[in-house]
């Protein structure tokens, strides 16, 4: 891992989208980026690993990595794959009809416990026919409904990409399925500004111990682990790939006070602020 100063933000895209296709393309390892965009990897083949957040994955073949933009992405040095590198923005999907949110709140509004999905065959091949006449659009020359035409085949690709999460598609009726990831999106909207079960209960018209149990019964975690790992995700990615103190940090995840904040993150990851940001950063040199 990189020294904290090595991490770059993405560069801009045209349109808040970008896709395309390589045989062997090798990774820029020289720094950990941290996601602009949402990002999508549909690996048909390769070798070496991709560090995501704090977790590392080994690359190899017919498998999907779905990282949430303000994930932090690094690839390990000499890797490379084959397959499709897909990026977009939320001004690119606000372009998607509305049915397909759900797909997409599942997908990256907890991207950790999806970040990575072997595939089967068939489903590779599935993907991989509906990734194609999406690239083919994007190298097309510009024409009058070109962007539209794009955020059809995204929300295509996007729903089957959430059945083939089974993780999230069996066990629980449709009504709760739809508030789980109503929850999720209101989690990634609303985790600076609140960490109460009750605040978001209120916001989908149901009682906080319904929305544990909800959660429990979709997830296997309960309301309050989600909005804390959303709040552990963050809190780590600004200790390990930004320089910013710790007191700025408790008080942007809306904590009262650097002792609290410290305290709930000592709870939760067995260590520091301080010592988890030394940590990387001696690993980093």
């Amino acid at each position: 891992m990189r020294p904290v100063s090595y991490t770059l933000m993405e560069q801009e895209l045209k349109d808040s989208f970008s896709i395309k296709y390589g045989d062997n393309q090798c990774c820029d390892h020289s720094a950990a980026y941290r996601l602009t965009y949402n990002r999508v990897l549909l690996i048909k083949a390769g070798n070496g690993g991709i560090r995501i957040d704090d977790s590392d994955f080994s690359i190899a073949s017919h498998e999907l990595f779905l990282i949430a933009k303000g994930q932090v992405m690094q690839f390990h040095p000499g890797s490379n794959f084959q397959g499709y590198d897909l990026s977009f923005g939320d001004c690119f999907w606000q372009k998607t009809p509305a049915s397909a949110n759900n797909c997409k709140a599942v997908l990256f509004n907890n991207a950790a416990a999806n970040q990575h999905l072997p595939l089967r065959d068939e489903d590779y091949e599935e993907l991989n026919y509906l990734f194609q006449p999406l690239h083919r659009e994007f190298l097309k020359e510009e024409y009058i409904n070109k962007l539209d035409a794009m955020a059809a085949y995204l929300k295509i690709i996007m729903i089957k990409m959430a059945n083939i999460n089974a993780s999230l598609a069996t066990g629980f009726d449709s009504y709760e399925k739809k508030l789980y990831r109503q929850f999720l999106e209101l989690i990634s909207q609303h985790y600076q500004s609140t960490h109460e079960v009750a605040d978001y209960a209120d916001q989908l018209g149901i009682s906080a111990r319904k929305l544990t149990d909800l959660t429990k019964r979709c997830s296997g975690m309960g309301a309050k682990d989600l909005i804390n790992g959303q709040l552990i995700a963050e809190a780590k990615r600004s200790l390990q790939f930004s320089s910013t103190p710790v007191k700025e940090i408790a008080f942007h995840l809306n904590f009262t006070s650097p002792d609290q904040f410290s305290h709930f993150f000592k709870k939760n990851v067995r260590l520091s602020p301080l010592d988890y940001r030394t940590l990387f950063v001696n690993i980093g040199m």
